[in-house]
């Protein structure tokens, strides 16, 4: 368990540097200066001394290198510095819009697992079957079709054709209900998908034949067994789907018109803000690392013969949740399968 938790948290500081540099070098690349700008504009009622104090405070008339390793240590000390455009501390924008997106991105994978549970559900389980196809072609079309696409169709229809939410954000929950099922309907794309083929590959087990022979029913064996094998997969996939939430969460508030990081990340690139910028990249991927890091811990704890330790990778576990019978089905399911009889002859009393 060390050896793992301290790789884990080596893997997190690479991912957060990594994440840092690759930030610096594309904002660093791009034409003009924000700081130059500022201080150029025909509004700017700055003093030669109080523009010389702004150029050396953000090292504008420093090397690149030594801009980027004072701003390194700034993020090892805590300290991301001051917004370009309004002078005000990065935290404190971070802090002032974070609850906003984590609103919408909790609301959004709510919506997401219930819509891919009932998708797979209806795929697996519909009487006819041409409903069970019509069903199928679902995940593939909210996986294809573009975020934005998709809110501004739920945006006109349920706000300007029907004035079921409100077409501005008013700040209640009605107004939150559109954004989070935009974000839903993409996120729950691909793990309908998964969910769908691990039920499959779970109906198909041994030890779903043997449990339908001993005359348990289908409801049961979905709630005992079925539910809860084919959930690895998908909990795998959860903590992927993180990055995708926070990713389309940038483009639903820029839609509906949402305050959040979205709408700051995206004011912040147009103005060459670079240290919200960095601020940002920072936080989200910490927020990502971080949920992977319980979801490994979960997994681990939802199927104990999954080894926790360094060689054990999230893919490798995937695979063999999606794939066999281990470990995608539980110790006291998986030992029944060995029972090689007729499960006739082993439903006889």
């Amino acid at each position: 368990m060390g050896s793992y938790i301290l790789k884990r948290l080596a893997q997190a500081l690479a991912v957060l540097w990594a994440a840092y540099t690759l930030s610096f070098i594309l904002l660093s690349v791009l034409p003009g200066d924000a700081i130059r700008n500022r201080i150029n504009a025909p509004d700017s009622l700055m003093t030669p001394q109080q523009a010389q104090t702004l150029l050396d405070y953000y090292g504008s008339n420093r090397p690149l290198v030594e801009q980027y390793f004072r701003d390194l240590y700034g993020l090892f000390t805590g300290d991301l510095g001051y917004s370009i455009t309004n002078g005000g501390k990065v935290w404190s924008l971070l802090t002032l819009n974070l609850p906003s997106t984590a609103k919408l991105t909790g609301l959004g994978l709510v919506f997401g697992l219930v819509f891919a549970v009932i998708v797979a559900l209806l795929i697996n389980y519909a009487k006819f079957g041409w409903l069970r196809d019509v069903f199928s072609f679902l995940p593939a079309l909210f996986t294809s079709v573009p975020i934005f696409v998709i809110g501004i169709v739920v945006l006109n229809v349920f706000a300007f054709d029907l004035h079921v939410i409100p077409p501005v954000d008013d700040h209640t929950f009605t107004a939150l209900i559109a954004p989070a099922a935009t974000v839903g309907l993409v996120v729950s794309g691909p793990l309908a998908q998964v969910l769908s083929n691990s039920i499959r590959l779970t109906r198909g087990q041994p030890f779903v034949h043997v449990m339908h022979a001993k005359g348990a029913g289908e409801g049961y064996i979905f709630r005992k067994d079925i539910l809860r094998n084919s959930l690895l997969p998908v909990l795998t996939l959860l903590g992927l789907t993180i990055g995708e939430l926070l990713a389309g969460a940038v483009v639903t508030e820029t839609v509906y018109g949402r305050a959040g990081l979205g709408q700051l990340i995206v004011t912040s690139v147009n103005t060459q803000d670079l240290p919200v910028v960095q601020g940002i990249v920072l936080l989200t991927t910490a927020i990502y690392v971080t949920v992977n890091f319980f979801t490994d811990i979960v997994y681990t704890v939802i199927d104990p013969r999954i080894a926790l330790d360094a060689k054990t990778t999230r893919v490798t576990r995937a695979r063999r949740a999606a794939t066999a019978q281990e470990p995608g089905t539980f110790p006291a399911e998986a030992a029944e399968p060995s029972d090689t009889r007729d499960p006739v002859e082993v439903a006889r009393p």
